[in-house]
């Protein structure tokens, strides 16, 4: 696989959590750790579907404590902050935290052997956080002391998976196959986290099952899978840059389906993340 096809495959990843907020809504009011814990068991059983027939992939779980712990600390670890962020603090300024990771992420991305980091690839980052700022800027209404400890999770959620997107390459030899492992246990700690803190709420529409099912594979299941072959095989800096673009066609599709509005700052955002993400990626887009 080259590194140019590897790159398309992780931007995969990014469509498909563009998607979440939309399905989120449509799953009605399960409460986060539930919902966290059914997709990500069906989002592990993707994974183990595509072992049919590969039947020595199966060695692909047996990795150090290290791997394990880079793989569920990422996905538990992020989704778990980020759920906290979103019950203490306002959605907008945590969104708005949270969306530090792709800077992030182009940022770590100098210290992995054998990578550069251009200028273009900073500016195209920091394009995509300008971009990033203007779309959140229209909601944001201010926060009370009490909300602080939601922005400081929202905070370091950014850069839990900015860490663990990195430490995925340092981890290359570690295969694909395994992050189907990885979500299993994390569907395990989030049912754990579930029975402590909130009450079971089950679908009560084929729509809200539906959309848990479709949850579960693309989202929280086929973009992790897509997310890690970007990451090991394909252009971290474009990635990362790239992914500034998630709350932009998530704003999107949310106006699309009727959950929100059109603005002259999505229209500008536009412009920013999209061609912030041009100008990080132009190796790749111009490469002769």
């Amino acid at each position: 696989m080259t590194p140019r096809t590897a790159t398309l495959i992780g931007l995969t990843a990014i469509l498909m959590w563009s998607l979440l907020s939309v399905m989120t809504v449509a799953t009605g009011i399960i409460p986060a750790f539930q919902l966290a814990a059914m997709t990500f068991a069906i989002g592990g059983l993707v994974g183990l579907l595509t072992w049919i027939g590969r039947s020595e992939v199966a060695k692909s779980l047996r990795q150090q404590p290290v791997v394990w712990g880079v793989g569920v600390g990422g996905l538990f670890g992020y989704h778990a902050l980020y759920f906290l962020a979103l019950r203490f603090a306002p959605p907008a300024e945590a969104g708005l935290l949270n969306y530090l990771w792709p800077l992030l992420i182009v940022l770590f991305s100098s210290f992995l052997p054998g990578e550069r980091l251009a200028v273009h690839h900073v500016i195209g980052a920091v394009l995509g956080l300008v971009g990033t700022v203007l779309l959140f800027a229209g909601n944001t209404s201010g926060f009370a002391p009490g909300q602080l400890p939601g922005l400081i999770a929202a905070f370091i959620a950014a850069f839990v998976w900015a860490t663990y997107s990195v430490l995925s390459r340092r981890l290359k030899a570690v295969p694909t196959d395994a992050v189907a492992g990885f979500c299993l246990a994390t569907a395990a700690l989030a049912a754990l986290m579930h029975a402590a803190l909130e009450t079971t709420v089950w679908p009560d529409t084929p729509l809200q099952w539906i959309s848990v099912i479709a949850l579960g594979v693309g989202p929280v299941g086929a973009a992790f899978y897509a997310w890690d072959i970007g990451m090991k095989r394909g252009d971290i800096r474009v990635l990362g840059a790239a992914s500034y673009a998630t709350p932009l066609l998530s704003t999107g599709f949310l106006i699309a389906a009727g959950f929100a509005k059109a603005s002259a700052n999505i229209a500008i955002a536009a412009i920013l993340i999209a061609g912030g993400g041009l100008i990080a990626a132009k190796d790749m887009v111009w490469k002769r």
